[in-house]
């Protein structure tokens, strides 16, 4: 008898197929994460949380213009990118200073893809930015006194600026694996971003760095404005793409078709950015300058006409909006007029300096047409009495370049008519004066030029504003005449008034 022995057969087992693509979003999703979790990230969220309440709180004193508030999401989000870039680069170099990278030998990922989980890992905090950028901007196009409109192309920037910087710090961290490279890079970055603009005179090539400021604080037409908003962004989007790809592409592992899709994919951003560098290097179009030239010099052109009571309101499509507001304060000082300026029909019409684009200011001449006001683009807080200043001196002296000229009582007079309805008119007294005091002589500012006014009349207008509208207001329509007399003394406007006179004679400075 004999026994046959059969061996066993051995078991065998197929090994999962590898997915890497897979294995590149887990990484992805672990190490973004793991940064938004950083102190310096967090940290710098929360500062870029508060920078939009303390922005969107107090600026343009609640009638924004939303071509301005676009452009004014961009600064905030360079917190959150520097904070990116140090802790991107300090991710990818994690292994380096535990001394882990040679266990990363075993694991399905090559050195190129777990780069480009880690450029990956940079579109969760882009996003919360994107997030914070929309709600800024949405915070102030909400309100009903809003006008105008916004660019996607100046929204986009500050998102773009957080994804430039976090390819920055992964790039530094492949082409220079050591911890001073940073600081250097964000103190580059800093120049680059907010220096090198000013020092280049805000030309061409000031739309090389990040984020691009202006020469002007004015607001004007959004069609007028002329940034290239949309290339601007095209070309961040192609540099940040540019330099994550270029980290990527140096890292090892990679085989030939790997290497090929990386550099047909480096090559087209570099495309993308490339296109967007030379739109945004062409400059304003004629057409633009044509249409910035009409609106400065003869703006009833593009305007639209509103008629408000007995008054017309001539705006920019964008402001007729607005309209309704500029009467109100026209009828309050009118309602403490006398005489034919309580009926008075005005023409109130927009003014802005265009021809320069958002790269300078420019002043705007008085109108010596007879009972036409001019009213600015920019409305609230100082910028309310400084209009119902004008609407009084055209009262009062007819036009707006006699205001310019005078130095007699009748700057009592239109004082008080600006700012004698106004609900805490010592407050608007120091708002609407360049020197921003109560005392004293100082220039009373307007849409135009300033008007001159002396301590004597400073004193004057004080006494009638602790006296109240009730007291002085039918004194003022009785003595109209007088008040608005050519060459009538600050003395004697007090004493048609009632008030304590001033001491010396009316001499402006």
């Amino acid at each position: 008898m004999s026994t046959v022995l059969t061996e066993a057969p051995v078991e065998t087992t197929t090994a999962p197929a590898r997915e890497p693509w897979s294995a590149i979003f887990a990484l992805a999703r672990f190490e973004s994460r793991k940064l938004l979790l950083r102190v310096p990230v967090l940290f710098m969220l929360a500062a870029y949380v508060a920078w939009i309440v303390w922005r969107t709180k107090s600026d343009w004193y609640g009638y924004p213009a939303l071509q301005d508030v676009d452009r004014s999401t961009q600064m905030g989000p360079l917190l959150v990118g520097f904070a990116v870039l140090l802790c991107v680069n300090q991710a990818v170099l994690r292994s380096r200073r535990h001394d882990t990278e040679r266990l990363f030998g075993v694991l399905v990922l090559e050195p190129w893809r777990r780069a480009a989980a880690h450029a990956l890992s940079i579109l969760p905090v882009t996003g919360l930015v994107a997030l914070g950028v929309a709600a800024q901007f949405g915070w102030q196009a909400v309100k009903s006194t809003a006008v105008g409109h916004g660019s996607v192309g100046e929204l986009l920037v500050g998102p773009l600026c957080v994804l430039l910087c976090g390819a920055i710090g992964l790039l530094m961290a492949r082409l220079v694996p050591k911890p001073f490279a940073i600081p250097v890079a964000a103190v580059l970055l800093l120049v680059f971003s907010v220096l090198a603009p000013v020092s280049t005179g805000g030309g061409a090539t000031a739309w090389l760095t990040p984020i691009v400021g202006e020469g002007s604080s004015k607001t004007i037409p959004s069609e007028l404005i002329g940034r290239p908003a949309v290339s601007h962004s095209l070309y961040l989007t192609g540099l940040a793409l540019a330099l994550a790809l270029l980290a990527v592409l140096i890292s090892k592992g990679r085989t030939k078709t790997s290497t090929a899709v990386l550099a047909g994919s480096l090559a087209g951003a570099i495309a993308l950015g490339v296109v967007g560098g030379v739109g945004q290097a062409a400059g304003v179009s004629s057409e633009t300058v044509a249409a910035r030239t009409r609106a400065t010099l003869t703006p009833q052109k593009d305007q639209t006409c509103v008629r408000h009571g007995g008054s017309m309101y001539c705006a920019f499509p964008e402001w007729v909006p607005r309209t309704a507001t500029w009467a109100d304060v026209t009828d309050h000082v009118q309602s403490l007029a006398g005489g034919t300026a309580q009926t008075q029909k005005l023409l109130v019409r927009q003014r802005v300096d265009a021809r320069y684009g958002m790269e300078a200011d420019g002043a705007i001449d008085p109108s010596t047409t007879p009972n036409q006001v001019t009213v600015r683009t920019m409305w609230g807080g100082p910028r309310t009495p400084e209009f119902s200043a004008a609407v009084a001196s055209v009262l009062v002296l007819g036009n707006e370049k006699a205001g310019g000229d005078l130095c007699d009582g009748r700057m009592v007079t239109i004082m008080w008519l600006a700012l004698g309805w106004t609900s805490d008119p010592v407050s608007e007294l120091r708002a609407v004066r360049l020197s921003d005091t109560v005392t004293g002589s100082s220039i009373v500012l307007s849409p135009t030029n300033g008007m001159s006014m002396t301590a004597g009349q400073t004193s004057v207008v004080r006494e009638l504003i602790a006296a109240g509208p009730s007291k002085v207001t039918p004194k003022v329509k009785a003595h109209w005449a007088e008040l608005t007399s050519p060459k009538v003394t600050t003395a004697k406007v007090a004493e048609l008034l009632g008030v304590k006179a001033p001491g010396g004679t009316d001499k402006c400075e």
